[in-house]
């Protein structure tokens, strides 16, 4: 794909194709964690990003949001209304996270310094600012959003269209704890699918132009891994999931995968999933 959109990869956990920060001019989209913000800023050299639109609050996508800030104190974050607190205070994110993942929290992801309120914009969807139009895309996260960037017709999708490791066609969704809603999930891949995009890219990890079967893989990924959660053990759903992975291709591919959605925390966001319904009697 001939195109202004560049890809940098910020080697988390020192391991290729795991984590994408996306750049378009001086707009970036997503950060990766504060482990990995060292690489990205050797990345960017001398250029001085203007915009950081995030996808989401997770660790992995906006970790490093702060410490750019610190960096480029005008810099302007793009977050939807929902994560948007938690940028500016992160201390319940940063809790809920390490109750996950406990002793390993800064190893995996370094420190998450706290937004200024003033570098925040809070979007809420439907947005159109510069090159791209934002839409609220819930179901891996309430506050997830995409964005379309029409010039190339590449939307990004964030986690809502899956962790896809190149050259496997694959699909496995990120499904970890606390909010997943499967239906809205659905819903918001459709909804990327209304712009009709020739290219998709995602976090985990890069650009595809396989768009419709991609979609397709990820709405159908999704039933599966939550019927399976519904009726498996851990050890089982763990054992199919390396089953699913072990036909990516080789043993870097198979660990970039399970890098990107870990199989316990997939685990944990499907068991909360339908404890959530259960408890709602739906």
């Amino acid at each position: 794909m001939n195109s202004p959109i560049r890809t940098i990869d910020v080697n988390h956990r020192d391991h290729s194709r795991v984590i994408a920060v996306f750049k378009i001019g001086d707009m970036l989209i997503d950060c990766g964690p504060g482990s990995t913000v060292a690489t990205l800023l050797d990345a960017l050299g001398d250029e001085r990003p203007r915009v950081l639109a995030l996808t989401h609050i997770h660790l992995d996508h906006a970790g490093a949001a702060g410490a750019l800030v610190e960096r480029f104190p005008e810099l302007e974050v793009w977050v939807h209304e929902r994560g948007a607190p938690h940028l500016i205070d992160p201390t319940k994110l940063l809790a809920s996270a390490t109750r996950l993942y406990g002793e390993e929290m800064d190893r995996l992801w370094g420190t998450m310094i706290p937004v200024p309120a003033q570098n925040v914009r809070v979007l809420h969807g439907g947005e159109e600012l510069g090159p791209l139009e934002v839409a609220y895309t819930p179901g891996h996260a309430s506050h997830h959003v995409s964005y379309w960037h029409p010039e190339t017709s590449t939307v990004f999708a964030g986690d809502v269209a899956g962790v896809r490791i190149a050259p496997s066609d694959y699909i496995l969704p990120p499904t970890p704890p606390p909010d997943i809603d499967l239906e809205r999930w659905q819903e918001s891949i459709s909804r990327v699918r209304a712009w009709n995009p020739e290219h998709v890219a995602i976090t985990h990890f890069g650009t595809f132009d396989d768009v419709g079967p991609h979609l397709d893989r990820t709405s159908r990924g999704l039933e599966i891994v939550a019927q399976r959660a519904r009726t498996m053990t851990l050890e089982e759903y763990t054992a199919a999931a390396g089953e699913d992975v072990a036909v990516a291709g080789d043993a870097e591919t198979i660990r970039a995968y399970t890098l990107g959605a870990p199989p316990d925390q997939t685990y944990a966001g499907l068991v909360r999933y339908w404890s959530k319904r259960d408890a709602a009697g739906q």
